[in-house]
């Protein structure tokens, strides 16, 4: 008897090569709906699902496959007893599974798509033949990805069969595909019901590349996508340079999430996931130049992120120093064409959205999940807390000073003045130690200029340093129960101080 094939996908690459392959090795092709069309116009002669079961496909196509003739073909053991009970009820050995799923991520992510639509492109028949293939790998090659035909088909033509530990890993592929597709169905559900942390989690991903080694060179690692997530850092579209490290992706994803958060055209420059320099001006250029000046030393080999799309003069002032990354939301034609001169340079474009999601952090036997700080402080939340009331100059660059320090690890301290960071105090184990940085890197230039704290002050240590600086105003959470030490220190030295109520740790 014939070896047979049961062949049933939605991604068709491929598929006629394969199947023309295992029709030349002798094997009887069994197929359903769109794939048997494909394959009959293509010449191959092909046997229908429902002449196999003896039943037609019933409830719109949603049951056609669900069938003893179908799964006790697929998990029958190549054993006496099992052989023997699919001879008595008329059944045939099914040795290749070739199947992928309804595609449910391109219809979901489709703009105006209807609950209807997607509960439609949930697959029930092709996740069960694949699942059970996959289980039986030792008698049943099973096949979801295209790209796995062609080896499939040359170890058949040259051995005759796959070895165990090819059968075994397209079982786990098999595996791997199912579950990405039930997650990606639940993840789905969450978001339309509104549900941020389930009782079950999974999150489906797959592989973008690997990459050369982790944060250190004896450390392996690789890029993964998310299925449902949108236009993140993974979609970016690079422009030029070689592949992203793992430390190029950590610390870009730093700088777009700064970057997006203001209005004005804007530069951030990222060091370690720390801003070094951060600038808002009337032009890009200028807003470049103002965050190059602000720690020149520690931007070097940064990464630089803009919200506006790139253009030639800026390019020019980019392409100057040694930078590792440059992220946009475009660049024009002659901008692109200078930095692409920077043979090593990584150009990538990327809208700078606001994207929503969970954020995941792995620690050893699970990992925690949160709502990305997505906080956007209104006036209305601020409350001056001072005798003296900020200016409106100060005011100005408080709310900027603020949007920075969100994104420095805590303990953080930021000093700013004219819409430009001036010192950066970042991952102090007290804030006063964070203080004493940005103080000390601001220097001169930090008379006349504001403070931002993203956590409360615990005693009046951060307002006294900040005094003998000449900072003219200060942006805190509040909350200590030595809240009214740090106002008098603040008043006696006629600074003005905002609570904002909210706190901004990041780890």
């Amino acid at each position: 008897m014939a070896k047979r094939a049961l062949i049933s996908v939605s991604n068709k690459d491929g598929v006629v090569e394969f199947a023309r392959g295992l029709e030349e090795l002798g094997y009887e092709i069994v197929s359903t709906g769109g794939t048997y069309d494909t394959l009959v116009q293509a010449g191959i002669k092909v046997v229908k699902v429902a002449e196999v079961t003896g039943f037609p496909e019933i409830l719109d196509g949603r049951v056609k496959t669900l069938h003893p003739a179908v799964h006790g073909g697929i998990l029958a053991k190549r054993s006496p007893d099992h052989l023997e009970q699919l001879q008595m009820h008329g059944i045939q050995t099914i040795d290749i599974v070739a199947v992928n799923l309804y595609p449910f991520q391109e219809t979901v992510l489709r703009p105006g798509v209807t609950l209807e639509e997607a509960i439609e492109n949930i697959d029930i028949g092709g996740p069960a033949m694949i699942r059970a293939a996959a289980k039986n790998y030792r008698y049943v090659i099973v096949v979801v990805r295209p790209e796995d035909y062609g080896r499939v088909l040359d170890e058949l033509k040259g051995k005759g069969d796959l070895d165990e530990q090819h059968r075994l890993r397209l079982a786990f592929a098999a595996f791997s595909h199912t579950a990405a597709y039930d997650a990606m169905v639940s993840s789905y559900l969450a978001g339309l019901l509104g549900i941020g942390f389930p009782e079950e989690v999974a999150f489906a991903g797959e592989k973008v590349y690997e990459l050369r080694y982790g944060e250190n060179p004896h450390q392996k690692a690789a890029f993964y996508r998310y299925y449902l997530q949108g236009d993140g850092l993974p979609n970016a579209q690079q422009l030029n340079g070689k592949e992203l490290s793992y430390n190029n992706i950590i610390d870009a994803q730093a700088a777009v999430a700064l970057v997006r958060e203001f209005d004005k055209p804007a530069c951030v420059i990222i060091k370690h996931t720390n801003p070094c320099g951060t600038a808002v001006a009337d032009d890009l250029v200028s807003a470049y130049e103002k965050a190059f000046a602000a720690d020149p030393v520690s931007a070097f080999g940064g990464i630089i992120a803009f919200n506006r799309v790139v253009d030639a003069d800026t390019a020019k002032k980019v392409a100057e120093p040694f930078m590792e990354v440059v992220v946009a939301p475009g660049y024009d034609e002659e901008a692109l064409e200078i930095l692409r001169r920077k043979k090593n340079l990584r150009v990538l474009a990327l809208p700078v959205e606001v994207q929503s999601g969970l954020e995941v952090k792995s620690i050893e036997g699970g990992f925690v999940v949160q709502e990305a700080d997505r906080h956007e402080l209104l006036p209305a939340e601020l409350t001056v807390v001072t005798d003296r009331v900020p200016t409106p100059e100060e005011m100005e660059n408080l709310l900027f000073a603020w949007k920075v320090v969100k994104h420095v690890k805590s303990n953080a301290i930021v000093v700013a003045k004219d819409g430009l960071t001036l010192g950066v105090g970042a991952g102090q184990m007290n804030r006063v130690g964070a203080a004493r940085l940005a103080l000390e890197q601001a220097g001169e230039r930090a008379k006349g200029a504001v403070l931002a704290s993203d956590a409360f002050f615990p005693f009046k240590d951060t307002v006294e340093l900040a005094a003998q600086y000449g900072i003219t105003a200060i942006i805190q959470p509040g909350g200590s129960i030595r809240d009214q030490e740090s106002i008098e220190e603040c008043n006696r030295h006629g600074i003005a101080m905002v609570f904002t109520g909210v706190r901004h740790f990041k780890h």
